[in-house]
């Protein structure tokens, strides 16, 4: 016991700062590795995995040769099967870590183009307001950092300026492409009747129908928003990173495509300006004004 207090004092001892840099860059990587294998179907197939590395032990200490065997020859090509297993969820996961280190790089937005988001967002957050109330489908998606190319090829470009008038006239259920997913970029319609990839996550409540499983299946696929409005029920709901939340309102719509698409303040200014304001009191009646405004 002393010989191993001792260890442990000299190895701590030792410690450099790029030691401390690489045990926190793996934690972070640990981390990252568990939250997106537990999120996904990937965690049934990681736990078992796990229960044949247990077998595999096992078969070691017990000297079984013929099961030690067959886990031996199997786990000797598991980094390709890994690769062909795990292909979707290694995919949608390499595509967002992209699209995440581009979205914290892009920094603030300037006025004039979340000005332009804002609009956007207003005009589709009444457009869907209205599809609602009247139960006509749609599904809308804002693209993001992962360019959707792909899909868009699969509709009709338009490029034209967001307006409740004419989405909900894109999605009258006679007109020809209101079967389709249209695609906001640049805070534009972009194109219309475009078809997405269907989720192939077996989860999904069965009461959702082929609309829905689209737009869980591009935002699982991408950063991509997708708002969706149920032509049976007239629900509201919004699909992001492979997860699906329903039963949004107007105005709670707005709120939260405008935190999500609408790039603000560097954190830490907005955090160091927050804390001059609690501790000097002064601000606060200028940021009143601005809320009053927005």
């Amino acid at each position: 016991m002393g010989d191993f207090l001792y260890y442990v004092k000299e190895t701590l001892l030792n410690i450099e700062l790029i030691d401390i840099i690489d045990i926190v860059i793996v934690s972070i990587l640990l981390y990252y590795t568990f939250r997106f294998i537990r999120e996904r179907r990937a965690g049934k197939l990681a736990l078992g995995i796990f229960l044949l590395l247990g077998l595999l032990l096992v078969s070691d200490l017990l000297n079984m040769h013929a099961l030690n065997f067959i886990l031996s020859n199997l786990f000797s090509v598991g980094i390709i099967a890994l690769v062909i297993v795990f292909q979707p969820e290694l995919r949608s996961a390499l595509e967002k870590v992209g699209g995440g280190s581009l979205r914290n790089f892009r920094g603030k937005m300037d006025d004039d183009t979340a000005t332009r988001y804002r609009e956007c967002i207003s005009e589709v957050s009444y457009a869907a307001e209205q599809l609602s109330q009247s139960k006509t489908g749609a599904l809308i998606v804002f693209e993001r950092s992962t360019r959707l190319g792909d899909v868009i090829r699969t509709g009709t470009v338009t490029d034209a300026k967001p307006s409740y008038f004419l989405i909900e006239n894109i999605f009258f259920n006679k007109a020809p492409m209101h079967d389709g997913a249209m695609i906001i970029r640049d805070a534009r319609v972009h194109a219309c009747g475009c078809f997405l990839p269907l989720s192939e996550n077996s989860e999904i409540v069965k009461d959702l129908g082929t609309r829905h499983r689209a737009g869980i299946g591009i935002s699982e696929n991408s950063d991509a928003i997708v708002v969706i409005v149920s032509e049976e029920t007239g629900v509201i709901s919004v699909a992001c990173d492979g997860v699906l939340k329903r039963g949004f309102s107007k105005k709670k719509l707005q709120s939260y495509l405008e935190d999500q698409l609408v790039i603000k303040e560097n954190l830490l200014k907005t955090r160091v300006l927050d804390g001059f304001t609690r501790i000097t009191g002064k601000g606060k009646e200028k940021s009143k004004d601005e809320n009053d405004r927005q």
